[in-house]
């Protein structure tokens, strides 16, 4: 099992329910290649990374190629932030979420990217994220009613996350995310109309995307034909920040992530001299 993979324990969210309980959900629309640039730089990205951990495993002809199955709902415009992709390549070469399935978020551009556990691409789509610009989880908020919430704390906070479905007191069953702070990730729920979540959902920029009580939402497809299988034995979530640091939020990929930029900057000075 997975370090602090737990089972879900009554409470809040109603009857208790394994985190490791297998409940499949059919496929409801057709998979897209991954064509769309970013997620092909992402795809190499995680390739190389891989490499770079097990010679032998992955070529540069792989990286060119990329996944063919993985669901790509981004929209055309928009680019996967470097971050974003060294982040990913960093969980794979060093075995961060232990061999389990891992997504990455990105609040500012409001994406999701899911990766199954040896790393491969298994789809990128926009996302609904907390209204309130900021990282933090407000105390005892998991038993504030939504309607009570202050606006302030309509946060989804940063960092890592071991998580997986579990019961819900309202949303039926969910992917959660941080089962203490009660984020989860679920479909876009048809019945806000006035919200516009759907429509949020599908606009060209992330700037719409602030909306929820911070939770996250994806595309009911998205859900069922990637999340739900992706992490139906639970898996390992990367939230990243909007006003922290990622040296605050993700120290161990920070420092490393520093390391790496003194090597690059001391080779292109030996290249130059």
């Amino acid at each position: 099992m997975i370090s602090g993979l737990t089972p879900v324990s009554g409470g809040l969210c109603g009857p208790p329910l394994s985190f490791l309980q297998v409940i499949p959900f059919p496929r409801s629309r057709p998979i897209r290649t991954c064509i769309h640039p970013a997620i092909q730089a992402a795809c190499g990205a995680l390739v190389l990374a891989l490499a770079f951990a097990n010679p032998g495993v992955a070529s540069a002809k792989d990286a060119a190629a990329g996944p063919v199955t993985a669901v790509d709902e981004l929209p055309r415009r928009q680019k996967v932030s470097d971050t974003v992709i060294k982040l990913a390549g960093w969980i794979v070469k060093n075995r961060d979420s232990q061999g389990y399935p891992f997504a990455i978020m990105d609040k500012a551009a409001a994406q999701i990217l899911v990766f199954d556990g040896e790393g491969r691409l298994r789809g990128a789509a926009p996302g609904l994220f907390g209204s309130a610009v900021g990282d933090h989880t407000a105390p005892g908020i998991a038993g504030v009613a939504l309607r009570e919430i202050p606006g302030r704390d309509r946060t989804t906070p940063a960092g890592r996350f071991v998580g997986g479905f579990g019961p819900s007191s309202d949303a039926g069953r969910v992917l959660w995310v941080d089962y203490d702070s009660a984020v989860s990730i679920h479909p876009t729920a048809t019945e806000l109309v006035a919200e516009k979540r759907a429509e949020r959902l599908a606009s060209p920029t992330p700037d719409d995307n602030r909306i929820t009580h911070g939770c996250i939402n994806v595309s009911p497809g998205f859900y069922e034909g990637v999340m739900s299988t992706t992490f139906k034995r639970g898996g390992v979530f990367y939230i990243l920040p909007d006003t922290a640091s990622l040296a605050e939020t993700f120290p161990d990929f920070a420092k490393g992530r520093a390391t790496a930029e003194r090597g690059d900057g001391k080779r292109a000075r030996g290249a130059a001299q």
